[in-house]
């Protein structure tokens, strides 16, 4: 079955095309380079890995719970819709919100290989080229890993919200060459990775959490390279010109945090567009989500340098501006421990296993043995 049996309604075209603009820049010193920047490339090279093995597929996820979502995490909780749905009704409406997420997702890493992409083509010094040509691979590998799980585990797919294409779209379209890193590796992957943290957080379910750490693991790079390299670009522009980056980055704040709410999901149960989005805004949990989302975002802008009069007063009006000061070393840090957490303990039950398995084989031979003595 392909993707498109598996939409929820298919997109009106399955190719987009965004006019590119943009110099293609070379550069032919090979020899000199940011330390920093290059121990990330090296890091970057160090640490690929293969989804098909490091993550166990065998195991089973059911498609109607497959995050293990409380009631009260479903936005249709408490209203006067919740009484008249059924257990399996609650079933699909947890298979329609996992599809939603996971296929944002999905969408937002196709994106980030796009801008990853971009950035080696564009970035003027060798050094960022290298290491944006392994993020290619990672997003690449992030990619086909929630195609996977969309496809094989969930069987339900939702086309990309409107509003993550156009701020796709504007990033990709802005013929200066710090916007893909600024859209891609602040906004968009800032939002994501606090969207994956949740998630591997609370839920209960060995497959989603091992794709989401192990992705995670990843994402930490991604977000130190875009700091290092908008950090030292930013010192040198005008206030002019930062001002100019701040409107984009307030613009794209307010932008994700009101219009990605799964409201698409709603609409899906027969539930208006209006009434759907007014449910999603009194929802506690929704509210508490989409705070949340800005937990690697705010403090990212404010390392970069764009910390503005009216980028701080945004920020305050959104309910956010205290995460600024939230260290962003230690969340990365974390996410990685995390994952290399998992492997651990994975790797030791399995490998308990086997030794289990030989001492039973041993233990039957032995036994054999007597009987045919």
């Amino acid at each position: 079955m392909s993707t498109h049996d598996r939409y929820t309604h298919a997109p009106e075209s399955f190719h987009w095309q965004v006019p590119a603009s943009g110099a293609a820049r070379f550069s032919w010193e090979y020899e000199d380079g940011r330390e920093r920047l290059l121990a990330l490339y090296q890091k970057g090279k160090d640490k690929q890995w293969d989804g098909a093995k490091r993550i166990d597929w065998d195991l089973e996820v059911d498609p109607y719970d497959p995050l293990g979502t409380p009631d009260e995490a479903l936005t249709l909780y408490g209203s006067r819709h919740w009484p008249k749905l059924t257990e399996k009704d609650k079933g699909e409406l947890r298979r329609h919100y996992t599809s939603w997420q996971f296929s944002q997702f999905l969408h937002g890493e196709q994106g980030a290989m796009v801008c990853a992409a971009r950035i080696v083509e564009s970035v003027p010094d060798l050094d960022a080229k290298f290491y944006s040509a392994t993020q290619t691979m990672d997003e690449a590998r992030h990619a086909e890993i929630y195609s996977r799980f969309l496809h094989e585990k969930v069987g339900m797919l939702y086309p990309i919200n409107d509003n993550l294409q156009g701020l796709l779209g504007d990033t990709l379209r802005d013929s200066r060459w710090d916007m893909p890193y600024l859209g891609m590796q602040v906004l968009i992957e800032g939002l994501a990775l606090a969207a994956f943290g949740l998630l591997r957080d609370t839920t209960d379910k060995p497959l989603p959490k091992q794709i989401l750490a192990y992705i995670m693991q990843d994402e930490a790079r991604h977000v130190a390279f875009g700091r290092m390299a908008l950090r030292d670009y930013y010192k040198e522009l005008s206030d002019a010109e930062l001002r100019e980056r701040e409107d984009f980055v307030i613009e794209g704040c307010y932008l994700m945090r009101d219009r990605l709410s799964g409201v698409e999901v709603l609409q899906n149960f027969g539930i208006p567009k209006a009434e759907a989005a007014e449910l999603s805004e009194q929802s506690e949990f929704l509210q508490l989500f989409r705070k949340l989302l800005f937990s690697r975002i705010v403090p990212c802008v404010k390392d970069i340098g764009l910390w503005g009069e009216r980028l701080q007063k945004a920020y305050l009006d959104m309910g956010v501006f205290e995460m600024g000061d939230a260290n962003l070393d230690l969340l990365m840090s974390q996410d990685e421990e995390i994952a290399e957490q998992l492997d651990r303990e994975r790797f030791a039950t399995e490998e308990q296993a086997r030794v289990s398995e030989v001492e039973e084989a041993i233990a039957e031979g032995a036994e054999g043995a007597q009987s045919a003595g």
